[in-house]
Formats: C-alpha cells, sequence, structure tokens
C-alpha cells in the first residue's frame, strides 16, 4: 500500500501537515473573540484605559529626563492606542457577526415554533367548532328534563280530567 493509499483511509486519521500558515479553530477564536469585544464594552475597560494613559502621561512628563521614554506629544502611546483600536475594530465585527448568526438561528426557531402555534391553535378551534355543532344536535340534560316535566305536567292533567 502506498503512501498516499495510506492517507486516504477514512478509518485513520490523517497525519497533520506541516505548514507555515497557522492553524486555529475558528470557533475558539470565535469564542475568545467575543469575551474580548464583551470586556471592551464596559466602564471597567474605559477605567483601566484611562488610568493607563494618565500613568503614561504623568511618568513622561514628571519622571526624571533619564526615565522618560516617550516625551510630550506621546507618540509611542498614540501608536499603542491606534493598535489597540485596529484590533479592536475586527474583534468587535467579529463578535457582531456571530451574535447576528445566533439571532438568525433563534429567529428562525421562533418563527417555526409561532408557525406550529397557529396551527394548533387552527386545528383546536375547528374542533371545538365541530364539537358545537355535535352538541346542538345531542339533547342535552336540561333540555330532557324540562321535556319531562311537561309530559308530566300533561299526564297529571289527563289523570286529573279522567
Amino acid at each position: 500500500m502506498t503512501t498516499r493509499q495510506m492517507t486516504a483511509r477514512l478509518d485513520q486519521p490523517r497525519e497533520i501537515r506541516r505548514t507555515f500558515v497557522p492553524h486555529y479553530d475558528p470557533e475558539s477564536f470565535g469564542r475568545l473573540s467575543e469575551r474580548i469585544a464583551r470586556f471592551l464594552g464596559t466602564a471597567r475597560f474605559l477605567v483601566y484605559l484611562t488610568v493607563f494613559i494618565m500613568v503614561w502621561m504623568a511618568w513622561n512628563m514628571l519622571a526624571p529626563s533619564s526615565l522618560r521614554f516617550d516625551p510630550y506629544p506621546f507618540i509611542f502611546l498614540t501608536l499603542i492606542l491606534s493598535i489597540q483600536a485596529s484590533y479592536a475594530a475586527p474583534l468587535i465585527l467579529l463578535a457582531q457577526n456571530r451574535q447576528d448568526d445566533r439571532d438568525r438561528v433563534q429567529y428562525e426557531q421562533d418563527r417555526s415554533r409561532s408557525e406550529r402555534t397557529i396551527a394548533d391553535t387552527e386545528y383546536l378551534t375547528r374542533e371545538i367548532a365541530g364539537l358545537r355543532v355535535a352538541l346542538s344536535e345531542v339533547v342535552t340534560r336540561d333540555f330532557l328534563r324540562s321535556e319531562l316535566q311537561q309530559v308530566m305536567k300533561e299526564l297529571d292533567a289527563k289523570d286529573s280530567a279522567a
């Protein structure tokens, strides 16, 4: 059996190919991106970012000149914030796309559940209408009592007349 035939077998896992393209699990990456996007949308993140920027600026303005690593225009800070924003935007979009997919599935399930509920309601309505029609032809207890009482009165009237 050649190597090519062995890799084509379905009862054995494929060998991992060594490539320069990194392999990642899209589902795990999606969950991670949702967690990051969820964190980026919190007040805690804004507080952390604000404190980080204030400490950065204070250090680079108040520290001795030899310890300052990003002087006044804060070019390095701007670069870091730009990189953070360039990563945050796609992660947020990915999280939104995943949420849209979940919403679409939920919408489809709700719609099918609603259709089943409407069909069940229509069926029960037809059954109740059928029962009403059937009951209109059936003698009810009250009707039978009134008829029997009327017959009793007629018999009593005949007995008293005779």
